[in-house]
């Protein structure tokens, strides 16, 4: 008896964490649909305006390659978000927000060359971080069939940026070491 007793409080204690990780996923806020467009189109504008000027102010090659993958892919995923928010009637972002502008862009337009390709890297690799985890998000928490599948095509190049990005903070991490 002691030992069917003890079987069960450990199978008890054992599963508190995952009891408190659910109630925790819980509690945080879901996006609205427009809210994740928003968010969605700032993200697009935001990367596609530092891509172009990655074109001019980056020293290596791959950070300029990688700043023009990154206009042509954001510019072609705002025009799917587009489709996707006008089939359900919501409106995408036309500009870059006040905010965005201060926090992402301004500060890019200060560096240059290597500063400016370390700086690059680390902001992509966490921006693609943070967009993967909110478009999974949807997906996984989504009523909006066209806004679920959006970001669900969307997915796979996000992961392939960020796979991308992380490959040039390294080289750009190993440059400044040696």
């Amino acid at each position: 008896m002691k030992r069917i007793l003890t079987l069960a409080c450990c199978i008890s204690l054992c599963s508190l964490p995952g009891l408190a990780a659910q109630k925790n996923a819980s509690k945080r806020p879901a996006m609205s649909d427009q809210q994740f467009v928003d968010f969605a189109g700032q993200t697009d504008m935001v990367d596609a305006n530092l891509g172009d000027l990655a074109s001019l102010a980056a020293s290596s090659e791959p950070v300029k390659d990688f700043g023009q993958k990154l206009v042509t892919a954001k510019t072609d995923d705002y025009r799917q978000l587009s489709k996707a928010a006008h089939d359900v009637n919501l409106t995408v972002p036309t500009a870059i927000d006040k905010e965005h502008n201060r926090t992402m862009i301004d500060p890019f337009q200060k560096v240059k060359g290597a500063s400016f390709d370390r700086r690059f890297a680390k902001e992509m690799v966490a921006g693609e971080t943070r967009a993967i985890a909110i478009y999974k998000r949807e997906v996984a928490d989504s009523q909006n069939a066209a806004l679920r599948s959006y970001a669900e095509e969307a997915l796979p190049t996000l992961q392939g940026h960020l796979a991308e990005a992380k490959n040039m903070e390294k080289t750009m991490s190993a440059a400044k070491k040696g």
